[in-house]
């Protein structure tokens, strides 16, 4: 049943048209949940507590690995320089405060979603802002394929067995959150909720019970350090060096872009919530990350693959491999597997952003069944699916290509806002300047906010400087080729679309001639019966010259 609202209508007024049907149950309902009405879209928005839950998994996953990265590479001058593991954190965690209070900005100054990709088109241009999402789009899949891979080797480390299968669990999970997230991002919010805050629970509990016992005087050392590799000649502590590890423990920051580009999906007032949300997952992930760093140095941890810096501060502090031991690793193995949902849940909004201005296919701007956009998620899973399957589900082959993309999209974004108040400062009081994203009024203070996103900038620049140069060979040449890459495929897209609205337009657009057409109308017919006869009306309905046909197969019964 449907009905037209209002009865007595304007005709150049807009009807509206509301319904009570409801589809039909089908498999699919029992993997993502029956179809939601349109109208139900408020409904299906987040608070601040699903909020970061959703958003910040692949942030906080982030503690798991990132003093370790820090290590690894401080290690090639021998663990005389593990000492610099903590000021580097601190360097890290002050560049992490940076990037937070701009992303804060932007969220405010961008309340329908204000990620690099939108900060860079209204501020930069075109091209910055394709180099931003072909960036982004680049690590979000990064983003699942890592964190996922990361998890299993979790799962397989502590099973051997199952080492050989690491590729199919690997595609499994993957799938598993690609159902989740198809769901919509209430239900996924609710069910990945519980693993990320017991995460934060345990990690919480393990750096306050190591902070207790070195207080104490109880904490000690690593019993059983895993071997270091052995190196030829022990390099010296050289700005290289330490600028190196600062790039490799960056790791840390990926993921704090997530929430400027989801602000859609929070309760209003969104702005508000996105930007408290932020701020909680800045304060959580600086902390544990401080604090890890910290008590590796203080129980002299030792970086390796076999044992990973978190196993062995969890089974220093607890004093072994005992129950709160595996707790912490079971939830360090969750939260990387939970990581990709972030990039699940950005990815199909910033693929529907540059889609719905010509950069990629348009049906990526269509919501599925449960109002998500369906499209993305499931391309999202088949394109890191396949780069697991290439890779092998390798953490260390992977990984090399992680980040770059992170800090080019940091650099963009913070260069435009910095652009953006330097065009606020210069308008009159009173006035206002409207852009395509936002609307511009003068603000006290304008110099301060662009010095901070200004100073962000400059400072993530050099992190992608030196990141890339130090990866390079590893990897990250890969990335620095798709990026361009990537983009000319958008332009390619964009130009098709510009075609095809040109042929369409109306601006050079001529009335035909008038003019007669007759239609001859064929009609196939099986035999002489009503159908026959009424399909045959019609016909005479349409057209004067009608004719029949009928295929002859058998001549006896033709002849009938």
């Amino acid at each position: 049943m449907s009905t037209v609202e209002p009865e007595h209508h304007d005709p150049n007024q807009l009807m509206r048209r509301t319904t009570t049907y409801k589809p039909r149950w089908t498999p699919s309902h029992w993997f993502i949940g029956r179809p939601l009405s349109t109208a139900d879209a408020p409904h299906q928005t987040i608070g601040k507590a699903i909020g970061l839950a959703v958003f910040a998994s692949d942030a906080l996953s982030s503690t798991a690995y990132a003093s370790q990265e820090i290590l690894i590479i401080l290690a090639a001058a021998g663990t005389a320089a593990f000492g610099l593991v903590f000021p580097i954190s601190l360097a890290i965690v002050f560049l992490m405060a940076v990037v937070t209070v701009s992303y804060e900005q932007t969220i405010h100054a961008y309340p329908d979603g204000g990620g690099a990709y939108i900060v860079a088109r209204d501020n930069l241009g075109e091209v910055p802002a394709l180099m931003a999402a072909a960036a982004l789009l680049t690590d979000y899949i990064l983003t699942v394929s890592v964190s996922v891979a990361a998890g299993v080797a979790q799962i397989t480390s502590a099973y051997p067995g199952l080492f050989h299968y690491r590729v199919h669990i690997s595609i499994v999970f993957v799938m598993f959150v690609m159902l989740m997230n198809l769901r919509g991002v209430k239900e996924s919010g609710k069910a990945f909720a519980v693993p990320t805050y017991f995460f934060v629970v345990m990690m919480f509990t393990t750096v306050g019970v190591g902070f207790g016992r070195y207080f104490l005087g109880s904490l000690g050392m690593v019993v059983n350090p895993p071997e270091m590799e052995p190196l030829h000649e022990l390099a010296a502590i050289t700005p290289f060096l330490i600028l190196h590890a600062f790039s490799s423990g960056t790791a840390a920051l990926t993921g704090i872009e997530a929430i400027s580009n989801g602000i859609t999906a929070f309760k209003e007032p969104r702005s508000k919530n996105a930007g408290i949300t932020l701020i909680w997952m800045a304060l959580i992930l600086g902390s544990l990350f401080l604090s890890i760093s910290f008590l590796a140095r203080e129980i002299g941890a030792i970086p390796s693959e076999s044992v990973t810096v978190i196993s062995q501060l969890a089974e220093t502090v607890f004093n072994g491999r005992g129950i709160p031991y595996l707790m912490v690793i079971g939830a360090t193995t969750v939260i990387l597997i939970m990581a990709a949902n972030t990039a699940f849940a950005d990815f199909p909004r910033l693929s529907a952003l540059a889609a719905k201005d010509g950069f990629l296919p348009r049906q990526l701007t269509y919501r599925g069944s449960r109002l998500v956009f369906s499209r993305g998620i499931v391309a999202l899973a088949l394109i890191a699916s396949l780069l697991i399957v290439i890779f092998q589900a390798s953490v260390t082959r992977l990984i090399p290509l992680y980040a770059i993309g992170v800090f080019l999209s940091f650099t963009l974004s913070q260069g435009g806002m910095s652009l953006r108040w330097w065009k606020i400062g210069h308008i009159k009081e009173g006035e206002e300047t409207v852009e395509r994203g936002s609307t511009l009024r003068y603000e006290q203070g304008w110099q301060y906010k662009m010095l901070i996103n200004g100073f962000g900038a400059v400072c993530t620049f050099v992190v992608l400087i030196v990141f890339s140069v130090t990866k390079f060979s590893g990897g990250a040449w890969v990335v620095l080729i798709l990026t361009p890459s990537l983009m000319a495929i958008f332009w390619m897209i964009h130009q098709h679309y510009l075609k095809v609205a040109k042929s369409l337009s109306l601006d050079h657009y001529t009335e035909p001639a008038p003019h007669v057409t007759r239609h001859r109308v064929i009609m196939p017919v099986s035999g002489v019966h009503q159908g026959t006869l009424e399909g045959l009306r019609y016909a005479r309905l349409l057209s004067h010259d009608v004719t029949a046909v009928f295929v002859a197969i058998d001549p006896a019964e033709t002849e009938k």
